[in-house]
C-alpha cells in the first residue's frame, strides 16, 4: 500500500489557497515533516535542495529523499545520502554517544551567526531562524541558562541545520497556508540524552508544546522530537491541533517516514493537502487584541511603533475606549500571520504593560492587490492598486513618499497625480 500523491510536480499551488493537516501517525520529527511535505508536493524538492545547497558544509554528506517502507505504506525519507547512525526515536544522533559527551555539543550562536550569513532566500533565512530560537529558547528554560550559551547536544552541526533549513524552506514556500494537525501521541518511557535518562516527552518538546492537545495510544518511545515540536510549534497553532480539518477538495497526499519501527502501526507523518472550499481570495489572519490604561500617550505610541516592526505582525491600530470609574482605556488591536502569533503575543507582553490578551484566528477576505509606481514631479511614487467587483478598480498613493512635501495642497496634489497616472497605464 501507499500513500497516493496527485500533485503537480512543477507548479506547487497557491499557497493562500491551501489547508494542509499534519496526521501524526506515528508522531514526528524534523525529517518526518519535511520527507511528508516533498512526497505531498513534489515541486518543493527542488527549492528545498538549493536551500541546503547554502548551507552545506565542504566535503559533508548532503541530504536526499528516497521511498522506504514502513507498516507496510510506501512513504517518503529523509536524510543524509551517506548512511549515519539513526537513534530509538527516529531523528539523527551523533555517530558516537562519547563524542557527544566529550565536547560541548554545537553552540546555537555558532548556527545562528552561520544562517545569517549563509546566501539563503530571505523568507528562508527568516523561517530557519525562528525555528532554531525555538528550540534554543526552549533548552535555555529547561536548563535555566541564558539563550546564547545553549548547546545542542543531541545534534551534529549539519544535521540540526539540515532539517532546521529544509523545514524553514518549506514554511516560507507555503507561507498564508493554513496549518491543522492531529493530536499529539504521547510516547512513555525514557530517551538518552548528554544529560543522561530523561523522561518522554523530553523536556524540551513538553516546553515547545504546552497548551498543545496530547493522546496515549499506548505505544512507547519518543515519539515527537524536540525538532518536530519546534516545526509544529512554528506552523500549526495549538487551537488547530487536535481541531476538525478543514473541507476542501484533496489535492494531493505525503507520508514521511522515520527511522523507527512502531509495533502495530506505520512510523509516518501523512501530509493531506486540500484546497480551500472558500475563493481563493480567502485569508486567515491571527487576531492579538488586549486593553492598557497605565501607560502613557507616548508610551502607547513607541510600543505600537515597535509590535509593528515584530516579524508576521500586518497591523497594528489602537483605540481609545472608557473603562470602569471613567478610566480611558487604550486598546490595542494586532493582526498576523497566524504561525507568528505566540512570538507576537510575546512581544506585546514585553513592549506594554497588559497582563493578558486575547488571542483568536479569523477568516477574512481581501481585494487582490499591485503596487506599481508612478513618476510624479520627477520622483518615483508608489501607488496601490486594487481590484474591485465588476471589474473596477481603486488606488491609493502612498503617504510616505510626500510626506517630506510642504503643505497639504500639494501633498494631495501630488498623491492624485500619481493615482492618475497609475489608473492611465503610465506608472513604470
Amino acid at each position: 500500500m501507499s500513500c497516493p500523491s496527485s500533485a503537480d510536480d512543477t507548479v506547487l499551488p497557491p499557497p493562500a489557497s491551501l489547508a494542509i493537516h499534519l496526521d501524526l501517525v506515528g508522531g514526528v520529527s524534523g525529517d518526518m515533516f519535511v520527507a511528508a511535505m516533498v512526497d505531498a508536493l513534489p515541486a518543493l524538492k527542488g527549492p528545498v535542495l538549493a536551500e541546503l545547497a547554502a548551507v552545506q558544509p565542504a566535503g559533508a554528506a548532503g541530504p536526499r529523499f528516497r521511498e522506504v517502507s514502513s507498516g507496510g505504506l510506501r512513504a517518503q525519507r529523509f536524510g543524509l545520502a551517506e548512511a549515519s547512525k539513526q537513534d530509538a526515536c527516529g531523528t539523527r544522533a551523533k555517530a558516537e554517544a562519547a563524542h557527544a559527551h566529550e565536547h560541548a555539543g554545537t553552540a546555537y550562536t555558532l548556527l545562528r551567526r552561520r544562517l545569517a550569513a549563509a546566501p539563503l532566500t530571505a523568507p528562508t533565512r527568516e523561517h530557519a531562524l525562528a525555528l532554531l530560537s525555538l528550540l534554543a529558547d526552549a533548552e535555555a528554560r529547561v536548563h535555566g541558562i541564558a539563550v546564547d550559551a545553549v548547546h545542542f547536544h543531541e545534534l551534529a552541526d549539519w544535521d540540526s541545520l539540515m532539517d532546521v533549513v529544509a523545514a524553514g524552506c518549506i514554511a516560507a514556500q507555503l507561507d498564508g497556508a493554513r496549518w491543522t494537525a492531529s493530536a499529539l501521541p504521547l510516547g512513555g518511557g525514557n530517551v538518552r540524552t548528554a544529560h543522561g535518562l530523561l523522561p518522554v516527552p523530553a523536556p524540551a518538546t513538553s516546553l515547545l508544546l504546552t497548551g498543545y492537545p496530547w493522546h496515549d495510544d499506548g505505544i512507547g518511545g519518543e515519539r515527537v522530537t524536540p525538532t518536530g515540536a519546534a516545526i509544529l510549534r512554528h506552523v500549526v497553532p495549538a487551537s488547530n491541533c487536535g481541531a476538525r480539518r478543514d473541507a476542501g477538495r484533496l489535492l494531493s497526499v505525503g507520508c514521511g517516514a522515520g527511522t523507527r519501527t512502531v509495533p502495530g502501526l506505520p512510523n509516518i507523518v501523512r501530509a493531506l493537502v486540500l484546497e480551500r472550499a472558500e475563493s481563493s481570495d480567502a485569508d486567515v489572519v491571527a487576531v492579538l487584541e488586549f486593553d492598557v490604561d497605565d501607560m502613557t500617550g507616548e508610551e502607547i505610541a513607541v510600543a505600537a511603533d515597535r509590535l509593528r516592526l515584530e516579524p508576521g505582525v500586518i497591523d497594528v491600530s489602537v483605540g481609545t475606549r472608557y473603562g470602569k470609574k471613567g478610566r480611558p482605556l487604550a486598546e490595542f488591536r494586532l493582526l498576523a500571520k497566524p504561525h507568528t502569533a505566540e512570538a507576537v503575543a510575546q512581544a506585546c507582553f514585553t513592549e506594554t504593560s497588559t497582563l493578558g490578551l486575547r488571542l483568536r484566528e479569523d477568516r477574512r477576505r481581501v481585494l487582490r492587490r499591485t503596487e506599481v509606481t508612478a513618476t510624479v514631479d520627477g520622483a518615483k511614487m508608489s501607488v496601490k492598486v486594487a481590484e474591485r467587483p465588476g471589474g473596477k478598480r481603486s488606488a491609493k498613493a502612498a503617504q510616505d513618499d510626500v510626506a517630506a512635501t510642504r503643505g497639504l495642497a500639494e501633498r494631495r496634489r501630488r498623491r492624485s497625480a500619481a493615482v492618475e497616472r497609475s489608473a492611465e497605464g503610465r506608472e513604470e
